[in-house]
């Protein structure tokens, strides 16, 4: 499965000043589209594999988090002194009370399920690829994620479904990535009653 070379301009438009790393997916393409579009065309309850197009770029949010959600959540799944407590926090490598980076993935999965991923076509996700948590969330960050759908490819042996990844980046209010991953996702193809 050779990416380079074969992703389109809008895949390599996504600013890469925030990140420390640079996937290598990110290639010239000959063939440049559009950088973002408002959203798939297709809504959630009628959307299925055909509908995710490579080279879209879609944006969804925004989740705030307040800095009860982040102790709660951290007391309970994450319970490290840099999540739980502000005080001590505040003499840590981050100086002050941050989320735990699973808090960011919940949040994360949240506004997938809620904005990008299908109602109706949705059958499991085999995994996601390169998790990385590139810049603390704090109390007061306001979270979105951008969407970049990097390949859709049918099943040769299941035809009734395809497999969509994307990258998934997580923005706070600045813009700024805090988090990012390439998700898997089988999603069951429009036409599969007749397969």
């Amino acid at each position: 499965m050779a990416l380079a070379g074969a992703l389109p301009r809008a895949i390599r438009s996504v600013p890469l000043q925030a990140r420390k790393f640079k996937p290598a997916i990110l290639a010239p393409s000959a063939n440049p589209i559009p950088m973002a579009i408002a959203d798939i065309a297709a809504p959630l309850g009628e959307r299925y594999f055909e509908d995710y197009v490579p080279g879209s770029v879609l944006e969804y949010g925004s989740i705030a988090l307040t800095a009860g959600e982040i102790v709660e959540f951290a007391k309970r799944f994450d319970p490290q002194y840099i999540h739980t407590d502000p005080r001590a926090a505040a003499e840590g490598p981050f100086g002050g009370l941050i989320a735990s980076g699973w808090h960011t993935a919940g949040v994360m999965m949240r506004l997938f399920v809620d904005h990008y991923l299908s109602h109706v076509a949705s059958m499991a996700s085999p995994g996601i690829d390169e998790l990385r948590w590139t810049r603390p969330v704090r109390p007061g960050d306001s979270l979105s994620i951008r969407v970049s759908i990097i390949e859709a490819n049918r099943s040769r042996s299941k035809p009734d479904r395809g497999m969509v990844r994307s990258l998934v980046e997580v923005l706070n209010q600045n813009g700024e990535v805090v988090m990012s991953l390439k998700a898997m996702n089988i999603l069951r193809c429009r036409d599969h009653q007749g397969m």
